[in-house]
């Protein structure tokens, strides 16, 4: 059970719950799970930057994700839909630092979807840019 703000709720095809049927998460849950920092730059930001989170690996291992389809949703209900073949080691983390501090709502936070862009050269598309939506706080797991 989530004692600090709830920052990120995810429901749908997933085998661990807390909170009615859904799976509830404060900072300090999300930090438990296992954090990961990736260093990158982006589209967005001007140079490399310092991103500290939680691989979406270990997120959709620790949820028992039986979905394919990972519908991110933002504060302002804006939507993408990412396969959940891209939850593998070393790819993309829910990010909820950035240069060591947390992410507030006017820069991106509380949550940012991260692909490790400088490591792997098939993260530098088009179609993963579009996956790496900000001030995340829902995931709907799709069958």
């Amino acid at each position: 059970m989530p004692e600090g703000d709830v920052i990120l709720t995810v429901w749908g095809a997933i085998g661990a719950t807390n909170v009615d049927g859904k799976a509830q998460f404060d900072l300090g849950m999300l930090e438990a799970i296992g954090d990961r920092t990736v260093e990158t730059s982006t589209i967005w930001t001007d140079g490399p930057q310092t991103f500290l989170g939680v691989s979406l690996n270990l997120l959709v291992k620790r949820l028992g994700v039986s979905g394919d389809v990972l519908r991110a949703r933002a504060i302002n209900d804006y939507y993408v839909d990412i396969p959940v073949s891209d939850a593998i080691e070393g790819g993309p983390i829910i990010a909820y630092k950035m240069n060591g501090d947390v992410m507030l709502v006017r820069n991106k936070g509380p949550l940012w979807v991260v692909y490790p862009y400088d490591e792997n050269p098939e993260y530098r598309s088009e179609v993963i840019y579009s996956r790496s939506i900000w001030q995340l706080d829902r995931i709907e797991v799709i069958n």
